[in-house]
């Protein structure tokens, strides 16, 4: 059973930082592009950042490249996204996600990723 545990959410002032983390188990994780999309009340599921199972292609948002970096651990199975300089805009639910395709780090569509866990809560104060 794949299961994908987020952790790290919390309340920060604008300015601040976070750092997510995502535990992976029940799939090949090295074989898998991992992304972080997130979810703000009344919006769409966005795409935030994409990782390829080797490092070699990432992808981001536009509104979060230059403050925020995905990284990860195939030996931890773990996935991290480093959120800098937060923006009250930035509140949302954040998922993790976990997809059997490459395309899904280019595209960052929803439909792309197979598995998604449960979300954990970021909330950016003004």
């Amino acid at each position: 059973q794949v299961q994908l545990v987020e952790s790290g959410g919390g309340l920060v002032q604008a300015g601040g930082s976070l750092r997510l983390s995502c535990a992976a188990s029940g799939l090949s994780f090295s074989m898998n592009a991992m992304g972080w999309f997130r979810q703000a009340p009344g919006k769409e599921r966005e795409f935030v950042a994409a990782i390829s199972r080797s490092e070699s292609n990432i992808n981001y948002a536009d509104s979060v490249k230059g403050r925020f970096t995905i990284s990860r651990d195939n030996a931890k199975n773990t996935v991290y996204l480093q959120m800098n300089s937060l923006k009250p805009e930035d509140t949302a639910v954040y998922f993790c996600a976990a997809g059997l395709s490459p395309l899904g780090v280019l595209r960052g569509k929803v439909f792309d990723y197979e598995y998604w866990g449960q979300g954990t809560q970021v909330t950016v104060s003004s």
